[in-house]
């Protein structure tokens, strides 16, 4: 196969530099939004999830239930087992697997399940793209990334500190999760519940880290309240 001739190589590079990302527009504050939309109060969204630290990828069903008090992801990881994070607004989160390899692990926190304006306050940075769509950027504490979309306001993307990355791939205002879904199983109470196996463990690990930050977030915006 004959070489490509540079000038075309260079030309390629271009245009791949382009598609890749643009750099952010700095906001004179004309057209700068006051703060994030707020998320819905009910909301169906599949995240993926990029786990930098680690190298790992995750796919994240996303079931926001704010009049109820309650969040639910329930996450897979690459070829591995699935992973349910029930969060309460009482300030309990269960998370636990199913099958031969079940295991649960309850937390307590501080905080219970995020507010729908919980980035009230954030710092806007100005326009971004990302993935393709036009975005106003956030920040917050120095601690997330929020990627919005300007024509809509639906979320897109949002970065963390610690390299983790969360893609939104649909998002569907209005949806409820059957209250069945929600129910942690019997073993999650009781003195017998299974460790499970290393990879499991290694699962509840992540979920923790990624519980610690939204409610690191939470507690700085409203532990004055």
């Amino acid at each position: 196969m004959a070489p490509i001739p540079s000038a075309i190589l260079i030309i390629l590079l271009a245009i791949l530099a382009v598609t890749i990302g643009k750099p952010i527009t700095p906001s004179d504050g004309s057209d700068a939004p006051t703060s994030p939309t707020p998320w819905p109060h009910q909301f169906h969204s599949q995240l993926y999830v990029n786990l930098t630290s680690t190298g790992k990828l995750q796919i994240d069903d996303l079931w926001y239930d704010w009049p109820r008090g309650r969040n639910l992801n329930l996450l897979q990881s690459q070829l591995g087992d699935r992973l349910y994070d029930v969060e309460w607004d009482n300030k309990t989160s269960f998370l636990f697997s199913k099958g031969d390899n079940a295991t649960c692990r309850t937390l307590k926190f501080p905080v219970g399940v995020l507010r729908p304006n919980w980035l009230d306050g954030a710092t806007y940075l100005g326009r971004a793209w990302t993935g393709g769509i036009e975005c106003h950027l956030w920040t917050k504490v120095e601690f997330v990334w929020y990627y919005e979309e300007v024509a809509t306001g639906r979320p897109v993307r949002w970065d963390f500190f610690n390299g983790m990355s969360m893609h939104v791939m649909t998002f569907e205002v209005g949806a409820v999760l059957e209250d069945s879904e929600w129910q942690a199983p019997e073993y999650c109470f009781t003195e017998s519940a299974k460790n499970g196996n290393a990879e499991i463990q290694n699962m509840h690990k992540g979920i923790e880290e990624t519980v610690n930050i939204f409610d690191y977030l939470h507690f700085r915006k409203f532990s004055s309240i």
